[in-house]
């Protein structure tokens, strides 16, 4: 499989949501970089990939849940740059195998399915020993792809529209993208950081990776926690129908988990006066394109 990346475009979102507000909404198609490995998967991974090579590792080994997309898009990468992989998924296996699962397996990777309770310490030195001796030496990837040389690559999102723009949006998971953001703008515009999970600890989680990389000092960010639909992977009729409606109207796919919640919470901040009118506003499409089949699999055929 030959790795041909593509530079992402911009593409410019018409719609009469704007109102008289004047405010520009562009999306950043971090998606368009590759059909597998795309959006921040790719970021996080890059330099992930050089360093790996570099240590002469033969073997890539991660963590993820059944349906990451994180698993998905290191099972492509480790075959299109010539590495065995390693998947570690959290829970049993359940067969037939799901859509990213199936793909994972065909792109040549390992699973290791781990109970529960060990997986919360996945990333202990006793966890960690085991699967060393089990499978010998490998390239350890964190569950997600979240490093210090991840926030390298998801900076790099940025760094070609630095002041471009006086907004950037992005989903956050782990927080990773959010933090490779906030450091390439280095203090320019602001960064709103869409939570896909209940809860607040995504300010902890972006204030310790800015720290990691010596960016603690930047403060032009905040996460918006209002549009998580009740969780991780949860979702309404209301959200599905945006999705479905803004595929329609733009030809942009979102999904549920994760772009769909942020394009969600930026139609819903525009609505409430969130932007001072006339405001340049991104979006940042971080891929996660897969995980449309796995989701229509598990709750019947909702996206289109």
């Amino acid at each position: 499989m030959p790795i041909q990346l593509h530079e992402p475009p911009i593409q410019s979102i018409l719609d009469s949501v704007k109102g008289e507000s004047k405010i520009t909404l562009h999306v950043k198609r971090e998606d368009k970089i590759h059909p597998l490995i795309s959006g921040n998967k790719w970021r996080k991974l890059k330099y992930n990939l050089e360093e790996a090579k570099k240590l002469n590792h033969h073997t890539l080994l991660t963590f993820g849940g059944a349906y990451s997309n994180h698993i998905h898009a290191l099972a492509a990468a480790a075959r299109g740059f010539g590495f065995k992989s390693i998947g570690v998924i959290r829970g049993e296996e359940h067969l037939p195998l799901n859509p990213t699962l199936n793909d994972a397996k065909a792109f040549g990777m390992s699973f290791h399915y781990m109970d529960r309770a060990t997986y919360r310490e996945k990333h202990s030195e006793s966890v960690l020993a085991k699967l060393k001796e089990q499978f010998g030496e490998f390239y350890l990837i964190p569950e997600g792809g979240t490093n210090e040389l991840a926030i390298k690559g998801a900076s790099e999102i940025i760094t070609p529209i630095v002041n471009d723009y006086d907004y950037y949006c992005c989903p956050c998971g782990t927080g990773g993208t959010a933090a490779g953001v906030i450091s390439g703008l280095k203090g320019l515009g602001k960064v709103l950081g869409f939570s896909v999970l209940k809860g607040d600890f995504h300010k902890k989680e972006i204030s310790y990776w800015l720290t990691k990389t010596n960016k603690q000092n930047l403060n032009n960010w905040e996460v918006i926690t209002d549009y998580h639909f009740g969780g991780y992977a949860k979702y309404d009729l209301e959200l599905i129908d945006f999705i479905n409606k803004f595929k329609k109207e733009t030809q942009i796919p979102l999904d549920p988990v994760y772009t769909g919640k942020m394009m969600f919470g930026i139609y819903g901040l525009i609505e409430k006066g969130y932007f001072p009118t006339g405001s340049r506003v991104l979006a940042i499409h971080t891929g996660g394109l897969q995980g449309i089949n796995g989701f229509n699999e598990r709750f019947g055929i909702l996206l289109t």
